[in-house]
């Protein structure tokens, strides 16, 4: 019947050809098939079977074939002189197999892709250059095929061509095609003049507007048509033919392509409607497409193309993938294709941004959707994704799990919020922006390459509340979203995705409301959504091809999602066809307008109409429409197909009703089938296959005309949150199934697929489900605040199939290592002299001061540093006896119980031996340029021995360093590790000599067995070690406790074993293999107790010589021991009554066999120890007492997990340095360096990361600075492992290792991160933070400097003075250091003259000073005014104005009168009266002289150190939870009436200005990733600076102060906030009382949560705890650490807090403590990086400031530290009765700042500021060795000094004795002075 039904087709077309015209006989009609799908492009090849097939057409009376050329596969470069041979020859092939069957070919020159190298350079049609490249395309396609073809079509789809890249309208593109086929007909016809060629273009039958400019072109031969015939469709099929013949210049049709929608399965309706057509003798139609209207189905399997039959049934795409894989049984199905990926395919993984990145409030982010959605507790637990991953802050953390991952793309999504918090650009987010820079520069410098999707879900909630997706206004803002992200990261992002799954918004957010915004409205909104996101994505598309495609070449597709439909009932056709409309309806309802026609499908129309007119009463879906132009605007808007994808459904057919809902509308059902695998989701089961047939239907359905490759772009399943969520082997069973479906499309099918996307890189915050479903390849543990992600097993299999690039044989690589040149160094090293020279290290570096020992040095390494990470066999393989691997000593010592803490052991320690994967993970992750790991040698050689070789042992180890090569890592293997074999101990062990040859024949087998890769070999760790723990104190495998004599005989036995392997490899191996040796040694520093004696240095050389010595001096010297060594055991072994030394001799021959047996110095380095001279004990004989020396700890240094190991960083500068003299300079690597912590630090491991900061840099410095040749560094360790005898106590590790769990699981800590960056920055280079910048200061700039009332004045009962607090506070016990007061003080009372003179040298403009409130009213009130107080200040002011210096008053500086105090002082709130009663009588008295006022000074030391901590005056500390906060209100208050006194009172006239000064350190997070300590560094600033600064400059206390204190003080039971609360008339009083910022300034710590519980103090209500930096430089303060970049960044955060107020910089300095030394380089040094980051906050960042303030002008009383902190510029002498002021070298460079304003740049030569004075320089200051100190009276100084101080105390006896024979004749008179009046008229030239 069907070969019947065929015949007639054919019959009827035949006739049809004889009637239709004169010119065309009934030969010439065209029945066209093909192309031929599997390798239309040639880019496979020709199926088998293509011939027979090809006959097969020629019988049913197919006359032209179609062969559709690829421009891309042809001239990938673009070139015709670069042709892919292979691609033209497979053309050729097939267009001779046509004519060999009697088939014409129809060619076409284009109907796909142009080359990306020409996209990328020219663009789109629009471009002449395009145009040029095609036309030598022709031609090349002519002379190569010409011959073969007479039928041609240059471009299928003109339309598609036109439209491709351009806006509506615009007639550039078109007419540049145009006359680009003009051209290439005159060309063709030029060539091929002979009769029957023909020429075509083709379009589509709709694309009507364009035929008026072709018609008469004379550019065509016939018009070829796409017809879109729809049978649902009213619309005339004739007529609209015959329009289109018309509008052509009645041109021949050849009806081309015929795309067929909305119609039933009934072939005869069709096919009588399509003759209908063709019987029309009005039509001039010369061929038609029979292919692509009616399907071929029977065509035997012998053809080999079951897809293209014989023409039975309608065309359907999802029929013809249906057919294609129904009969597959499940073995067959689900087989696995042992293939590889094409090359250069992409691995990539994902993340959406609000389900990773928390900060739902940094940095201005706006609030999106789902925060909104979260808060509103519409998620499972009421979870929110506020924090997430933190994310936000952890791109580093981020990126590492990638590099381990080894992908080579990244796909994230932008948080359109975080860029636009409105959703508008005029919101911008500079900040949001710099995130996604850093995320995106940090994966290009890994490699990796960012996909990067624009919007994924999290809509802005301002633009949802102006209807989000349904408000028409959003496809503009989309439209600028985009623009702003293609300029502002197009130019390293070169793969976009518009959209991801924008199905899940229509269905879900505004259909079911299941997701924000929650809309349920599934007849409008969820239609309406979808139409905005289509024109969103066609705008964003057309936006990058018009503006940004030309310049940055990258590509913007669309990530949809869909299930794989199955029929219900195969055998029913209604479910086949329910299958169909169940895919149209979710993948085609996106798709279909992007990728075919610019319209909806017609499917769905239909489905939607029908459902219209069938349901009058109750609409059930409303479609919106697409205009002409939209259509033509969003077709062709994809460079790829990106498809999302995780499950399949079985759909049967239904009847929906009129309820809406796709499934309704649609009337289908979707249903699972109960054997599918189950995931943590109800709508995810697991069905690989289905993967596999989406895609072929994708490529069949979509993309036959414009052929893009397809993207995976998301892919994966969810686990449980609990249980095993690290051996994930669901994941592992789920990931192998999908990724090999998508392999078998690309290998078995032939599909375009580049990209697989592992949905998700971790855990996250998984929409309505929270964190109980868990995506990703990462475990995030959601509970602890620094957020660890640890890889579970399915990163690690996800790894090795990218490794392998998929699931083919790995042929294993061959790989060999990097030849290491050898330096050749001096033949001769003499022996070390007793002390040996290298006792100038000592010289050189004991004497430096605390500031150059510290002061941190910026640079790098030399290029080809090697960094890397260590590990040892026992400590990490476990696998103690899998496959045949011996016992070890240290197997033997744990499994002894009570050896180890717990009992622990290293049987399994890391599971290493099982776990290669998740090493080299971490190696790969941390970018480590080698890595040090160690044999096992019972594992090579279970017995000891080469007849019990293990092979399994030794796969082992090549395959790790074949892992380690194929990573381009280094690997450097120690021999010897300490787990000697225990059949070789039960032999003696290393006290037995024959162990050197047994170790030579390992090593010998080592070097043979791997030396081919491994090029850098140690023979032992650590020997010293071995030899002393293990046989002489017998701590440590084997136990051996014998320290007078086995530590020297096993010493001797291992230096000579180590000389032998080393002559070995240098005999046999070092010609052909090109590598190192050398031994890995360990040395303590050790410092001399007091380098000043001499003893005490010969001390600590000898203990180095007994340490390093005992094994570097014979290798790297003259063969033998260090004298040293030799006479102490000598002289010891005489002593004890020997006849002979303890220590063995090495012959001659063996000395030089020993010497320079080491190609590189390798050292082991932890700490440091302070060595003292002793006479040790003679009995019993040990090593440790044959030194004679006292090892101690080096006290200032911070300890560690292991108490003697104290982390001292300058002790591994001065060991290089020593290393370098002592043993000629070699070259140095530092094999381990590392430090332990405690068992309960995990990830966040701050003391690591300031142990690695400080000792690498002084590697650098040594490096640097020193000339040492340190050529690599190994950190120790990692990963967390067993360690020896603290078993797993403590943990050296980079990597946490959770011994707990059996798989033993890795997650990288903070150190991992910082130690990365190191690695990539070769060092520390200098940041910009420490870069000076060169400039000046505005001019009329405040240069000043400081001082207070109590710390300086002293006369403390002096003229009528009343008590102040601070009298009180001094005269009480123990309040007070050293019982120092301020009675006397620096005595400034009596010396304004020379005060002024100090101000005067300094050339300051002006001097802030206080007022001591009880001098001038001594009971606080203005009862009684002490006019002799008053005078003072007087005086005080007429000297400055005399010496043109400004004074700058604080009325009160915490020196409250005793008399207030007593009735409450600023507790009671009537203080604030009396201090507006004191402010009137000062601003009455001195304001006519005084322009500059501050109300108080630094309110928070009075509120809380005062009131709270009680460590100031007055000393309270009872009422910690309430008082500090009454006593701040109540200042606040007075300080408004003070301001508000002056404002109204006394503005007018005096024209000055008034503020309070308000002090506050800067703080920085201690872990900079962790959004916990972030936010607990924005507390402690707030309750700082904010405490004071937010009522004064913003009205009120902060929010967070008040939430915080509310919040607590309810918790705690008590009825309202311990904060007391302003009333509105208080806070518009308080609110602007400022003319400027008063800000004092010193230090910045780092900052991290701590919870206090339910304690009620300032310090639990901050929750905070801070420390310091350990690179910072110390001060004479404990709380003031030097640290420059926090100021700029202080003052940028006043600017932006509080409005950008004009700031005076009213303090900063620094102390100092201890012996007096005038040449005060610190602070010099402190002033100049200070200052200079005032300047760049002013030049850099507008920040207005108006001057600077020193404290102190000199040494006075620090409160409560008495005069043992001195700040000042000027030393006060307190010896001296007189206290005389000296000036310290820190004035001489303050001056000079001033004198210059600023910093004059040194490039332009010398200033004129700098002429009279010595040149500032920030270069390091280099001191002469300070001179020996003494005790004199009390004080530290110089003996020159105290010789000075002695003859002058003599003089002074004599002048004494003098003065009392001569004291009858004086007598005192009082003098009064006089002062003129003058009143300073001149306006303050300050616009505050």
């Amino acid at each position: 019947m069907k070969d019947l039904w065929w015949a007639a087709s054919l019959c009827l077309l035949c006739v049809y050809g004889c009637w239709s015209s004169e010119v065309n006989r009934h030969e010439d009609f065209m029945l066209v098939a093909g192309p031929l799908n599997d390798a239309s492009d040639c880019s496979h090849p020709l199926p088998p079977g293509s011939k027979q097939y090809f006959e097969y057409l020629q019988s049913r009376g197919v006359t032209h074939f179609k062969v559709p050329l690829s421009w891309a596969q042809l001239l990938p470069m673009g070139l015709s002189s670069q042709p892919q041979q292979a691609v033209v020859t497979c053309y050729q092939t097939l267009l001779k197999q046509l004519l060999d069957v009697g088939l014409q070919p129809l060619v076409i020159l284009h109907g796909s892709t142009v080359p990306e190298v020409l996209r990328s350079k020219y663009g789109g049609w629009e471009s002449q250059e395009l145009a040029e490249m095609f036309q030598q395309y022709a031609e090349f396609a002519f002379q190569e095929f010409g011959a073969l073809a007479h039928t041609w079509v240059t471009l299928s789809d003109l339309d598609d061509v036109w439209h491709d890249g351009q806006h509506a309208g615009d007639p550039g593109p078109l007419q540049n095609i145009l006359q680009l086929s003009r051209n290439i007909y005159q060309l063709y016809h030029q060539w091929f003049p002979d009769r029957g060629r023909r020429l075509s273009i083709g379009l589509r039958a709709v694309d009507v507007a364009i035929l008026p400019q072709i018609k008469g072109s004379a550019t065509l031969d016939f018009l070829s048509v796409h017809i879109e015939y729809n049978c649902a469709s009213a619309s005339n099929f004739a007529k609209e033919l015959s329009n289109l013949q018309m509008s052509s210049g009645n041109l021949p049709l050849l009806i081309y392509k015929t795309t067929v929608e909305g119609c039933s399965y009934s072939q005869f309706e069709l096919l009588g409607k399509f003759l209908q057509v063709l019987n029309n003798n009005d039509l001039n139609i010369v061929g038609c497409d029979m292919v692509d209207m009616l399907d071929m189905q029977d065509v035997p399997a012998s053809h080999g193309n079951s897809h293209s039959n014989g023409i039975t049934t309608f065309r359907n795409s999802y029929q013809n993938v249906w057919n294609k894989f129904r009969d597959q049984i499940t073995t067959e199905r689900d087989a696995l294709l042992n293939e590889s990926f094409p090359a250069g395919f992409q691995w990539a993984t994902s993340s959406e941004s609000f389900k990773v990145e928390g900060g739902w409030l940094e940095d201005g982010k706006g609030e999106t959707i789902w925060d909104r959605f979260g808060h509103e507790n519409n998620v499972l637990d009421n979870q929110t994704a506020d924090l997430a991953c933190d994310s936000y802050h952890k791109v580093d953390y981020d990126v590492y799990l990638l590099r381990g991952l080894n992908v080579n793309a990244y796909q994230f999504s932008i948080s359109w919020a975080r860029i636009f918090p409105s959703g508008h650009r005029g919101s911008q987010s500079e900040k949001g922006a710099l995130y996604y820079d850093k995320l995106i520069n940090t994966l290009i410098e890994s490699g990796i390459q960012p996909v990067v999707t624009l919007h994924h879900w999290d809509l802005p909630q301002r633009l949802q509340d102006d209807g989000g997706w349904t408000n028409t206004s959003i496809v503009e803002a989309f439209m600028d979203y985009a623009d702003f992200c293609f300029s502002r990261f197009g130019d390293r992002v070169k793969t976009w995705n518009t959209f991801s799954s924008p199905w899940v918004v229509s269905h879900a957010g505004y259909g079911t409301g299941e997701h924000p915004p929650g809309v349920k409205d599934y007849v409008i909104a969820s239609y309406q959504v979808t139409h905005n996101m289509l024109k969103s994505h066609a705008e964003a598309w057309h936006v990058y091809n018009n503006k940004y495609r030309k310049t940055q070449g990258g590509k913007v597709g669309i990530a949809l999602n869909s299930d794989w439909a199955e029929p219900m009932d195969p055998s029913r056709p209604e479910d086949i066809a329910a299958a169909d409309r169940y895919l149209q309806f979710m993948l085609g309802w996106f798709a279909h307008p992007i990728f075919v026609d610019g319209d909806y499908p017609a499917t769905l129309k239909t489905q939607i109409e029908q459902k219209r007119n069938k349901c009058p009463l109750s609409e059930p879906a409303r479609l919106p429409v697409f205009t002409a132009e939209e259509s033509q605007r969003i077709r062709g808007t994809a460079d790829f197909f990106g498809i999302n994808h995780y499950t399949s459904r079985l759909v049967n057919n239904s009847d929906g009703g009129c309820t809406p809902g796709p499934q309704w509308v649609g009337d289908f059902w979707p249903h699972v089938d109960p054997s599918w695998p189950s995931t943590a989701s109800d709508w995810i089961y697991s069905t690989p296959w289905g993967l596999r047939r989406l895609l072929n239907y994708i490529s069949t359905e979509y993309l036959k005309v414009t052929k893009v490759p397809i993207h995976i772009t998301g892919n994966g399943m969810p686990t449980e949150y609990s249980g095993d969520t690290l051996n994930d082997v669901s994941r592992i069973e789920h990931m192998k199934s999908y990724i090999n479906e998508s392999l078998k499309a690309i290998i078995l099918d032939g599909l375009d697929v580049q990209r697989f996307t592992m949905q998700s890189l971790m855990d996250g915050f998984e929409g309505n489900q929270g964190y109980n479903q868990r995506f990703g390849l990462h475990h995030v543990n959601f509970e602890d605040a620094d957020r660890p992600r640890t890889p579970k097993q399915s990163a690690y299999f996800y790894s090795q199939v990218i490794k392998q690039n998929g699931f083919g044989s790995h042929k294993g690589d061959v790989y060999k290592g990097v030849e290491m040149q050898r330096t050749r160094r001096p033949t001769v090293l003499l022996p070390s002299e007793v002390p040996s020279k290298s006792k100038v290290v000592w010289e050189k570096f004991s004497h430096q001061s605390k500031f150059h020992r510290k002061l941190y040095h910026y640079g790098t390494f030399t290029e080809g540093f090697s960094w890397g990470v260590s590990s040892s066999a026992y400590q990490i393989e476990g696998g103690w006896n899998a496959d045949g691997k011996g016992p070890s000593i240290w197997d033997t010592f744990t499994h002894k119980p009570g050896s180890i803490p717990d009992n622990a052991n290293g049987d399994v320690a890391c599971d290493s031996y099982h776990r290669l994967d998740e090493d080299l993970y971490m190696l790969r992750a941390l970018r480590v340029k080698s890595y040090r790991f160690s044999l096992s040698w019972s594992r090579i050689f279970p017995d000891g021995r080469r007849s019990s070789l293990n092979q399994k042992g030794v796969h082992y180890y090549n395959t790790l360093i074949d892992g380690l090569l194929a990573h381009n890592i280094t690997p450097m293997v120690t021999l010897y590790h300490w787990d000697l074999p225990q059949a070789l101990q039960n032999l003696g062990g290393w006290d037995n000599i024959d162990m050197i040859d047994i170790f030579n024949d390992f090593c010998d087998f080592c070097f043979a067995t791997f030396g081919d890769r491994v090029k850098f070999w140690m023979t032992f760790n650590q020997p010293h070690t071995i030899a002393w723990s293990g046989y002489g104190l017998g701590e440590i495998p084997p136990n051996v406790k014998n320290p007078g004599t086995a530590p020297y005989a096993v010493a001797h036995n291992l230096i000579k074993a180590h000389a032998k392997a080393y002559h070995t490899y240098d005999d046999k191996y070092r010609k052909s293999q090109g590598g190192l040796v050398s031994i890995a040694l360990s040395a303590d520093w050790i410092e001399p107790k007091d380098v000043n004696v001499p003893r005490e240095v010969v001390a600590a050389d000898r203990a180095l010589q007994f340490h390093l010595g005992w094994f570097a001096h014979p290798i790297f010297k003259n063969g033998d021991y260090p004298d040293a060594v030799k006479w102490q055991v000598g002289n010891k072994s005489e002593l004890q009554g020997l006849s002979e030394t303890r220590l063995p001799s090495f012959t001659d021959e063996e000395k030089s066999f020993i010497k320079g047996t080491a190609d590189m110095f390798c050292v082991n380095h932890y700490t440091t120890k302070v060595a003292h001279h002793i006479t040790a004990r003679l009995t019993p004989q040990s090593y440790k007492y044959d030194l004679d020396v006292s090892e101690a700890e080096e006290g200032d240094s911070p300890t560690t997990a292991i108490s003697s190991q104290r982390a001292v960083a300058w002790g591994l500068r001065r060991l290089l340095n020593w290393i370098k003299e002592e043993y000629g300079g070699p070259e140095i690597y530092i094999t381990e360096n590392g430090v332990a912590t405690d068992i309960k630090t995990t990830v966040d491991d701050t003391d690591r990361v300031f142990y690695l900061k400080t000792y690498i840099d002084e590697a650098l410095k040594a490096h640097n600075l020193d000339g040492v040749k340190v050529k690599g560094y190994i950190a120790t360790s990692l990963m967390d492992s067993f360690e020896w005898l603290n078993g797993y106590k403590v943990g050296f590790g980079l990597h946490h290792v959770d011994f707990t769990n059996p798989h033993r699981p890795r997650t990288p800590k903070y150190s991992a991160h910082f130690y990365y960056q190191v690695i990539k920055d070769n060092g520390f280079p200098t940041p910009d933070d420490e870069k000076p910048l060169y400039g000046h200061f505005v001019k009329d700039f405040i240069w000043s400097t400081a001082t207070a009332s109590y710390q300086i004045e002293g006369g403390w009962r002096a003229d009528g003075k009343g008590l102040s607090i601070w009298d009180k506070f001094a005269h009480t016990p123990l309040r007070v250091f050293n019982d120092d007061n301020g009675d006397i003080a620096c005595d400034s009372y009596h010396k304004v003259e020379e005060d002024v003179a100090m101000l005067k040298q300094l050339k300051v403009t002006h001097y802030r000073f206080s007022i001591s409130w009880p001098r001038v009213l001594p009971d606080g009130t203005t009862k009684h005014i002490n006019e002799a107080g008053l005078n003072y200040y007087h005086r005080l002011v007429d000297a400055l104005l005399a010496a043109n210096i400004q004074p700058h008053i604080t009325l009160y500086h915490w020196d409250l009168p005793q008399a207030l105090q007593n009735i409450g002082g600023w507790e009671n709130e009537s203080i604030v009266a009396k201090f507006r009663d004191y402010a009137d009588v000062i601003f009455s008295r001195l304001g006519d002289k005084v322009k500059f006022w501050i109300t108080i000074n630094e309110p928070y030391n009075i509120a809380n150190v005062g009131h709270g901590y009680g460590a100031a005056a007055p000393g309270i500390s009872f009422k910690p939870g309430t008082l500090p906060y009454i006593v701040g209100h109540n200042l606040l208050k007075a300080h408004a009436e003070a301001w508000h006194l002056y404002n109204d009172k006394y503005r007018a006239k005096q024209k000055g200005i008034i503020s309070i000064t308000i002090n506050s350190d800067w703080s920085e997070p201690r872990n900079p990733y962790k959004q916990k300590d972030i936010d607990a560094a924005r507390r402690v600033v707030q309750f700082y600076i904010g405490w004071f600064a937010h009522p004064v400059f913003n009205g009120d206390y902060s929010n967070t102060m008040k939430t915080i204190i509310r919040e607590r003080s309810l918790a705690a039971g008590l009825l309202k906030s311990r904060l007391p609360e302003f009333t509105p008339e208080e806070i518009k009083r308080i609110k602007g009382t400022y003319d400027y910022f008063g800000f004092n300034h010193y230090t910045t710590v780092l900052a991290f949560p701590v919870d206090y519980k339910n304690l009620q103090h300032y310090d639990a209500d901050r929750g905070a705890g801070t420390i310091a930096d350990r690179t910072w430089l110390d001060s004479g303060s404990t709380w003031l650490k030097v640290s420059p970049f926090g100021f700029r960044r202080i003052l940028n955060f006043i600017k932006e807090e509080y409005g950008d107020p004009p700031i005076i910089i009213t303090e900063n300095g620094m102390s100092e403590r201890g012996p007096i030394d005038l040449n005060d380089i610190y602070r010099s040094y402190y002033y100049e990086k200070y200052i200079n980051q005032v300047l760049k906050a002013y030049l850099l960042d507008n920040v207005d400031i108006r001057g600077y303030t020193a404290w102190s002008l000199m040494d006075n009383l620090e409160w409560a530290t008495g005069f043992s902190e001195r700040f000042g510029l000027f030393y006060v002498n307190h010896s001296d009765p007189k206290l005389s002021r000296v000036a310290k070298s820190s004035v001489a460079l303050y001056s000079t700042i001033i004198k210059c304003n600023g910093f004059p740049d040194p490039a332009l030569g010398p200033h004129e500021c700098l002429n009279s004075v010595p040149e500032v320089t920030s270069a390091p200051i280099t001191p002469a060795p300070p001179e020996i100190t003494v005790s004199f009276l009390g004080m530290k100084l110089s003996t020159r000094d105290a010789a000075t101080g002695l003859n002058a105390t003599f003089a002074l006896l004599i002048v004494a004795i003098f003065g009392a024979i001569c004291s009858f004749c004086f007598l005192f008179k009082a003098r009064k002075h006089s002062k003129k009046k003058q009143h300073l008229e001149s306006n303050i030239q300050m616009n505050f």
